[in-house]
């Protein structure tokens, strides 16, 4: 597969074409962001992690019957996925109180819910990925009712599978957040990445944090944490 002219460059990654207009490669960076671009900085190998990492999720998800654009890992950081139009709306899965859910509400961090929430952001830099709900979405046509309710199903099927995966490597799935997209044949499938740039990830017994919440609060140990995470999920 030919790696073309660069299409598109965001925050962790870099998305190139190929000699198939529906494929395109994403190329995983180890430039790390955090409130909204304000803090910048790398973190060593975070690419290399996070890429062979959302292989592993996406095709663990697709064997469960959660469609994604995955087709195949090319090397260390990148990758071959199907080109899609990315829905504008960001869904995040909670299942403990932490980050912006505990600062909007006024509640301490890691306190389990009795069910995972759902919510969503506009996905629009300008506007800081206000939070947005259903209707909103609609009325602002990001995407139709039967998409929303397909996503949501989708997305509690991706909480429901990794929560149990991730149990078993004694890490708590806190929360995270997706994004969708469609392929050229309007196919909705989940894309973006699952990696802990995109999810909350707490050590069982220590409640340690293994994700970029390291970089965000300036806890030190974050390249450590990345390879950790990555050393439970590959088995190395």
């Amino acid at each position: 597969m030919e790696k073309k002219e660069q299409l598109y460059e965001g925050k962790a990654k870099k998305v190139f074409a190929t000699d198939d207009e529906n494929l395109v490669i994403v190329s995983y960076k180890d430039d790390a962001t955090a409130f909204d671009g304000l803090k910048k900085g790398t973190i060593a190998g975070k690419g290399v992690v996070n890429n062979r990492m959302t292989n592993r999720m996406m095709q663990l998800l697709e064997k469960e019957g959660v469609p994604t654009h995955f087709v195949k890992e090319l090397s260390e950081r990148e990758t071959l996925v199907k080109k899609v139009k990315i829905v504008p709306l960001e869904v995040i899965i909670r299942n403990v109180s932490a980050g912006s859910f505990s600062k909007r509400y006024g509640v301490e961090e890691g306190i389990p819910f009795d069910e995972p929430t759902i919510e969503f952001s506009y996905k629009n830099d300008d506007l800081h990925d206000p939070l947005i709900n259903d209707y909103h979405a609609i009325a602002l046509h990001l995407a139709t009712r039967e998409e929303i309710e397909l996503i949501k199903q989708y997305a509690f099927k991706v909480n429901e599978v990794l929560k149990a995966y991730f149990l078993t490597l004694g890490v708590k799935l806190i929360d995270f957040k997706l994004e969708f997209g469609k392929t050229a044949e309007g196919t909705i499938v989940l894309a973006d990445e699952i990696s802990p740039d995109t999810c909350r990830f707490w050590d069982a017994k220590t409640n340690e944090k293994l994700d970029k919440d390291r970089f965000r609060r300036d806890l030190g140990g974050v390249e450590d944490a990345y390879r950790e995470i990555f050393k439970r999920v590959s088995g190395k």
